[in-house]
């Protein structure tokens, strides 16, 4: 045995002829008690044997392609709307700031086939661009309009319903799908849609004021009706009923569609948007109604809508409609 390698008890206690040069020394000089090296920790344990390999769930991807016509690209990794335009023009090579909004399953200005805050997971998206651009000229002859605002949720307001025999349906160069640019050259790129109908709310009777409108670009040739998506169940989930809910905070989930009494209180609260603020949003509509239907009265409702959507002034008969009915809903009531 080398000098200096030490020796557990145990082991000079099963050798026991067998001692160090150190020990010797110590055996000679009884009167010198040195202390003795403590023993060696015992050796690391072995590492557990490696489980199952993690099971990766599959990536999401989705087909796309311009509403006026393009090739078929395909984006993943996105959890919010920004995040979607950004992986829409990456693939087609334009900027984000050039699309106005998106239609699922349909090329066309269709507002029933919107995109607001989930995609089905076997949906297929398509962008409708910037246009031309042109000026009209609004002079109000009575309160409204006659306009829905809704929003993109990247800063573009635009035109989602014209209500028949209205101000504006009298300018036939007015049409749903217009992304509202300016009121009166000030730009209101970057507000929210409330923010916009609250503008064209105030703008006073009988005085004129401009709108600058962008419309969507048109195909000079469309490719016919492209509403299904290549056969590929690439990057799909199983179930067809599954949605992708894009969130403006957090990461995006995968979850059932909404069941009918979320349909129905979704559906009626989006008419109170449309009937209180002049707005139209599914997406906003749906966070009301998550926030309220579980609460057991108005005040818990208001707290919980003003935790989620603190920047919403909301008029206190609009609350109480919506309180109502989503409760009516709840009860089966309608």
């Amino acid at each position: 045995m080398q000098n200096g390698e030490a020796v557990s008890p145990k082991d000079s206690k099963e050798t026991g002829a067998e001692t160090t040069k150190e020990q010797n020394v110590h055996h000679q000089n009884q009167g010198c008690m040195e202390p003795t090296a403590p023993p060696l920790p015992p050796p690391p344990s072995p590492p557990p044997p490696p489980g199952p390999a993690e099971y990766l769930r599959p990536r999401l991807i989705f087909h796309t392609q311009l509403a006026h016509g393009s090739p078929t690209g395909r984006i993943h990794g996105f959890t919010n709307v920004k995040e979607l335009y950004a992986k829409i023009a990456e693939v087609f090579n334009i900027s984000p700031s050039e699309i106005l909004f998106c239609t699922l399953n349909s090329h066309k200005v269709d507002m029933q086939k919107l995109l607001g805050g989930q995609i089905g997971l076997e949906d297929f998206i398509f962008a409708h661009v910037r246009g031309e651009t042109k000026e009209v000229e609004v002079t109000k002859t009575e309160d409204a309009l006659g306009l829905t605002i809704t929003d993109n949720g990247a800063g573009y307001a635009f035109i989602k319903r014209i209500k028949e025999g209205s101000t504006i349906d009298q300018l036939k160069t007015v049409c749903v799908g217009d992304h509202i640019e300016a009121i009166n050259d000030q730009s209101i790129v970057g507000c929210r849609h409330y923010e916009v109908a609250k503008m064209l709310k105030e703008q006073p009777r009988s005085i004129p004021f401009t709108l600058r409108l962008v419309e969507p670009k048109k195909a000079f040739d469309m490719i016919g009706m492209r509403t299904k998506a290549p056969k590929s169940n690439e990057g799909k989930m199983a179930n067809g009923r599954e949605t992708l809910r894009l969130r403006s905070k957090g990461a995006a989930t995968v979850q059932e569609v909404q069941n009918e009494f979320e349909e129905q209180a979704t559906k009626k609260v989006d008419d109170l948007l449309e009937s209180y603020m002049g707005i139209r949003d599914v997406e906003l509509a749906t966070t009301i109604v998550e926030a309220g239907k579980d609460k057991k009265s108005p005040d818990d409702f208001a707290e919980a809508l003003d935790s989620v959507l603190g920047d919403f002034a909301f008029p206190d008969v609009f609350m109480f409609d919506v309180w109502g009915a989503i409760r009516d809903v709840k009860n089966g009531k309608l």
